[in-house]
C-alpha cells in the first residue's frame, strides 16, 4: 500500500501557507482546516512548521486577546511569504501536469 504521508509532508507546507494568505488565523483553525481538507496535520506537526515559517520570514505573529479563553498566537502572511507562496503554487503547477501527463499516457 502507497504511504500517502510522504506526499503529503511536501505539500503541507505551502497548504499552510495559503490558508494563511486567504486571512489572518490562529494554529488550530489551521490544523481543522487542513484536516477537513484531507490533510490529517497533528499539532507536533504543525507548529514546528509554524515556527518554522516565522523564523524565515514568511509569517509573522502576534497575541491577541480571545473571545473564549486565554490569548491566542494569530498569524499573518509577509511579502516574503507571498513570494514562497507563488513559488511553491508554480512549482506544484509543473509537478501536477507532469504526473497528470505521465498517468494519462495509454
Amino acid at each position: 500500500m502507497f504511504d500517502k504521508s510522504q506526499l503529503m509532508r511536501g505539500t503541507v507546507e505551502g497548504c499552510t501557507l495559503k490558508i494563511i494568505s486567504m486571512q489572518t488565523t490562529y494554529g488550530y483553525d489551521i490544523l481543522v482546516y487542513l484536516n477537513d481538507n484531507g490533510f490529517p496535520v497533528t499539532e507536533g506537526t504543525l507548529y514546528p512548521l509554524l515556527l518554522r515559517l516565522e523564523k524565515n520570514g514568511y509569517i509573522s505573529a502576534y497575541m491577541m486577546d480571545s473571545p473564549l479563553g486565554p490569548k491566542r498566537k494569530y498569524y499573518t502572511i509577509t511579502k516574503a511569504g507571498r513570494e514562497h507562496l507563488a513559488s511553491f503554487e508554480a512549482c506544484w503547477k509543473a509537478t501536477r501536469e507532469a504526473v497528470d501527463a505521465i498517468f494519462s499516457a495509454e
